[in-house]
């Protein structure tokens, strides 16, 4: 927790509290449905939480924003994004259900209003988004011939609206179809710990 207030030092007392929560509300989950490595789950503070965070280093959402995490598995980074951007709308989904489950029970123990959860398939999923968020679910011609029409054509951010995605290791292959407009940020950019290095945000609008 100390950790996420380094990086991210304005947190409201509310912001703090719902961030301080995660610990134990994952912790027990994880013991009933594995949401998370077992033997990361000491880590979730730098590995999942701060890990998610580093999109809205990328870009903070302006108010109003529609995003959509794909394949969220246990909230991840939809939850964190939304305890810091109380005034963005997200709607997380996963084929999985009981990982939804235990995104709905979390969202609603620390009591996160803008946040919607469903079961669903991204091929399904019918909405329409500013930004199409995900953390290493599939490679990114994959994700985009899924979540293309999902894109709106509204434009309410600095950046074209399109998909943010953490990718970790070389992502040189998975890049190359987009490379006149793809953005490769490396995490290392903004958290100084080893663990980020070789991981990025990749950004491209679509």
């Amino acid at each position: 927790m100390e950790l996420i207030q380094r990086y991210f030092p304005n947190l409201t007392e509310k912001q703090k509290e719902q961030m301080a929560a995660l610990k134990d509300l994952y912790t027990d989950w994880n013991a009933k449905i594995n949401v998370i490595s077992r033997k990361d789950i000491d880590n979730l503070y730098e590995h999942h939480v701060l890990h998610s965070l580093a999109i809205m280093k990328a870009l903070r959402f302006k108010a109003g924003s529609n995003v959509l995490d794909f394949g969220t598995g246990g909230g991840f980074p939809g939850i964190p994004l939304a305890i810091m951007m109380p005034d963005v709308n997200f709607k997380l989904i996963d084929g999985t259900g009981k990982k939804i489950r235990v995104v709905e029970e979390v969202a609603s123990a620390i009591g996160l209003e803008n946040v919607t959860a469903e079961h669903l398939r991204g091929e399904d999923e019918k909405g329409k988004y500013d930004f199409v968020v995900s953390r290493a679910v599939m490679p990114l011609p994959d994700l985009v011939k899924i979540v293309k029409k999902n894109i709106s054509q509204k434009q309410h951010n600095a950046m074209l609206n399109g998909v943010l995605v953490l990718k970790g290791g070389n992502v040189d292959a998975e890049i190359h179809p987009y490379r006149k407009s793809v953005e490769v940020s490396p995490i290392s950019n903004w958290f100084e710990e080893e663990w980020f290095k070789e991981k990025n945000v990749i950004y491209l609008p679509l």
